[in-house]
């Protein structure tokens, strides 16, 4: 048996197809009898709406976009996980795209290519400058998340990586640790990511009372476990001294434990390491991983009533937010040093 159509359904209920799509999508101004005689059809003929058909009824697709570089790396699968919860509980599913960090990519997120096809976009740029963001022409709702520079045009929300990398570094001057490294930053261009947590490591160091020193920065050829393994090996094997690493994520941290323990150095005895975003398995290391929290709730939820204020219409100018984080304190790094025996 053939799927009923909506024009089916107009014929059997003898109105139009433009009153079926009102009753379809909820319109309100549509008699009480004309309603329930459209619902009848609509149940004789076991009618469903289709994607398009909702979107002709609506103006709206259901659907929204979160796009970042590369969903493989944890924190990004995390987000994406609490986004898409956060979203289906708000009635719309989400679509991923990946941008491989490639300009054309992050150009396509903000262009009018995605009018018609989802209603709004939770964006974290890699490349895309925030010149060029500010030139998006609004076809398509957009709020962007991340270290980025933001248009003072567009809604965004971050936490404050700044502060955090900062009291991440001072926890492990605390600690006893007076030669404190910086491990897993890009080598050739540094992301957004990077240059704010680096700025915040060496705010760290001033407010602990150490001076920055420029062989004590460890950077990788690529954002992964292997690469910062590789810095950290690299530096031993060049005999840099350090008692203490700043991670700039929790995948820079698990291979730099790694690199230690091949070497033989012992953590936290030898050195402290502290990692950044609290992905699943950063509790799970040996030791456990210290490392920097995000509230992710937070920042999807900020996110998303943004977004959809911008879908209701909201135009006015964008709005900046920042999100709380905490410090997770674990056994790579733990809270206060223990007194020798």
């Amino acid at each position: 048996m053939a799927k009923a159509r909506l024009q089916d359904v107009a014929e059997l209920a003898g109105v139009s197809m433009k009153t079926v799509s009102n009753v379809v999508g909820g319109y309100v101004h549509v008699r009480p009898d004309t309603r329930a005689r459209v619902q009848r059809a609509i149940d004789d003929l076991s009618y469903s709406p289709n994607a398009s058909g909702r979107s002709l009824a609506t103006g709206r697709s259901g659907l929204l976009a979160l796009a970042f570089s590369d969903i493989s790396i944890p924190y990004y699968s995390e987000l994406a996980r609490c986004v898409s919860t956060l979203a289906r509980d708000r009635g719309y599913r989400l679509l991923l795209e990946q941008t491989d960090g490639t300009l054309e990519a992050e150009r396509a997120i903000v262009s009018a290519s995605e009018a018609g096809l989802v209603d709004g976009v939770l964006f974290q740029p890699s490349v895309l400058g925030s010149a060029e963001i500010a030139q998006h022409r609004g076809d398509v709702p957009v709020v962007l998340l991340g270290e980025a520079t933001a248009p003072i045009s567009v809604d965004h929300v971050m936490i404050d990586n700044v502060r955090a990398a900062s009291e991440v570094t001072q926890h492990l001057a605390s600690l006893g640790a007076k030669r404190i490294a910086f491990v897993g930053h890009e080598r050739a261009t540094l992301s957004p990511t990077s240059k704010v947590r680096l700025a915040g490591y060496q705010q760290g160091l001033e407010e602990a009372g150490l001076s920055l020193d420029m062989d004590l920065l460890l950077p990788s050829h690529a954002v992964s476990s292997h690469d910062a393994a590789r810095a950290v090996s690299g530096a031993l094997d060049a005999g840099v001294a350090f008692d203490g690493l700043v991670c700039r994520d929790d995948l820079a941290a698990i291979g730099a434990l790694r690199a230690l323990d091949e070497a033989g150095v012992r953590v936290p005895d030898d050195v402290v390491v502290s990692g950044w975003d609290d992905v699943s398995m950063a509790s799970f290391t040996r030791p456990g991983l210290t490392t920097v929290r995000p509230d992710l709730l937070a920042l999807a939820t900020s996110a998303l009533d943004m977004l959809e204020q911008r879908i209701a219409g909201y135009d006015e100018i964008g709005r900046h937010r920042l999100v709380d984080f905490e410090l997770v304190y674990r056994g790579s790094a733990p809270e206060r040093r223990v007194a020798a025996q």
